[in-house]
């Protein structure tokens, strides 16, 4: 009996269970809390939720070809950061844009080359680029922790555009969702994404090029995080560079592995960030309407992240593969 219900619990559908528990929370919050359903905190729900599913899209890209970056944070918002003092300081906004998407993409091309190519594990390479980025960007290229967006700038602008009273950050996750949506689904290059991250031996031996691939991986992750931050200043009118320090790199992890992207690689896609970000934003936003204190807020999320990677190891096991160097 213990074998079966063994049997029975890998093979669970994550995303339809926690897409599941999403709809059940959504209908208890609408009619026990107050408010939960007007329009405007509907749309804030979506809001709230759409800069961090930017940033799992890029996560889950990674840990579908079995890795994590950890240096998500820090380049949204020390990139974001050294872009808006470049400009305070009288920089061309075209030559401070140019900096800073090379910026970005150095470090980007920095992960992936030290997990690629020097067999570093992935965990101990972002975490450790993200830390550089922050100290770096802290001490020698900004002046203080938030940094203003300047008056009049696109950046500000881009904050107050509305499509049928909603904001612009959630066309935007929408339009990324598709786009990573179309990457993963029908090009060569998201098929090798699952290949490698599925068996990398068994792809390197048929020809796919599995470390270049990966490079390209961690550019990408650091490209949508610049995007991330840049919606995060255009909706604040600032950047603060506290986030780094914040709890947003478990939220962006929770998000994909409770929505379902295995740890062990190869598996998953867009609807479960999706799905996870849904449950999320929805459990977030009840609990700020309970006004339960931040603090046993992300006590909460906590213990629903560690079910969610014990559920993981559960449902997707991993393999002897998934355990040599250089993955998580």
């Amino acid at each position: 009996m213990n074998a079966i219900g063994w049997l029975n619990l890998r093979s669970l559908n994550q995303e339809g269970i926690v897409f599941a528990i999403a709809v059940v929370l959504f209908v208890a919050a609408a009619i026990g809390l107050p408010g939960f359903i007007d329009p405007n905190n509907l749309v804030a729900i979506v809001r709230s939720v759409s800069v961090l599913g930017i940033l799992a899209l890029g996560m889950a890209v990674v840990i579908i070809g079995r890795g994590i970056d950890l240096s998500a944070v820090a380049i949204m918002a020390m990139s974001v950061a050294w872009y808006l003092q470049l400009l305070n300081t009288g920089t061309s906004d075209g030559l401070a844009f140019a900096y800073v998407v090379a910026g970005v993409l150095a470090i980007g091309l920095l992960n992936g080359f030290l997990v690629a190519y020097a067999d570093v594990p992935a965990i101990f390479v972002t975490l450790a680029t993200g830390s550089f980025v922050f100290g770096y960007v802290r001490s020698q290229l900004i002046t203080q922790d938030a940094v203003p967006v300047p008056q009049g700038h696109w950046v500000e602008l881009l904050g107050g555009l509305r499509f049928l009273d909603i904001p612009i950050e959630v066309f935007v996750f929408a339009g990324l969702a598709f786009l990573f949506f179309l990457f993963l689904r029908y090009t060569k290059w998201g098929r090798y994404i699952y290949f490698a991250g599925d068996n990398p031996v068994a792809a390197r031996n048929i020809g796919i090029p599995v470390r270049p691939m990966l490079v390209l991986r961690y550019v990408l992750s650091a490209f949508v995080a610049l995007i991330a931050g840049l919606l995060t200043a255009s909706s604040l009118h600032s950047i603060n560079t506290r986030v780094v320090n914040s709890t947003l790199l478990y939220d962006i992890v929770l998000v994909a592995v409770i929505g379902g992207i295995g740890l062990s690689g190869g598996r998953g896609g867009v609807r479960n960030v999706l799905v996870g970000a849904a449950l999320i934003g929805i459990l977030l936003n009840a609990m700020t309407i309970i006004d339960i204190p931040l603090l046993y807020q992300n006590l909460i999320k906590a213990a629903i992240l560690l079910g969610a990677i014990i559920v993981d190891g559960i449902i997707n096991p991993r393999d002897e593969q998934t355990a040599q160097q250089g993955d998580i």
